[in-house]
C-alpha cells in the first residue's frame, strides 16, 4: 500500500517542492510499466514513513513529466536522487537494495 508520506511531483512544482524544500528531499524517477520501479516502490513506501519528519519523499512519473528528468541527466529508471539545499547530493540508479538507499540517506542527513 502507497505511503501517505509520498508525494507526487510534477514538472509544474518539481523545484517548489523538490529544489526549494526545507528539507532534504529523496525523488524516484519512475514510470508504471517499469517492473524494477514496481520492484522497489514498497522500499519507497517505508522509507517515507521511517524518515518522516527529516526527510520529504517524492514520485516523479517520467512518461508524465519529461522536464525534470531531462534536467537531471536520468537516462535509466528507476532513478533516485537525494537533494539538499537545492542540490543533488546522491543519485542512485537501478533497483538496489534499502540498505543502500539507506546509507547514502544517512550521509546526506548526518
Amino acid at each position: 500500500m502507497a505511503s501517505a508520506n509520498v508525494i507526487h511531483v510534477t514538472d509544474a512544482n518539481f523545484d517548489q517542492e523538490v529544489m526549494q524544500s526545507s528539507k532534504p528531499v529523496l525523488v524516484d524517477f519512475w514510470a508504471p510499466w517499469c517492473a524494477p520501479c514496481r520492484a522497489i516502490a514498497p522500499v519507497i513506501d517505508e522509507l517515507a514513513d521511517q524518515y518522516a519528519g527529516r526527510l520529504k519523499v517524492v514520485k516523479v512519473n517520467v512518461d508524465d513529466n519529461p522536464q525534470a528528468p531531462t534536467r537531471f541527466g536520468v537516462r535509466g529508471i528507476p532513478t533516485l536522487l537525494i537533494v539538499r539545499d537545492g542540490q543533488v547530493k546522491e543519485q542512485i540508479v537501478g533497483a538496489v537494495p534499502k540498505r543502500h538507499i539507506e546509507q547514502a540517506l544517512e550521509q546526506v542527513l548526518a
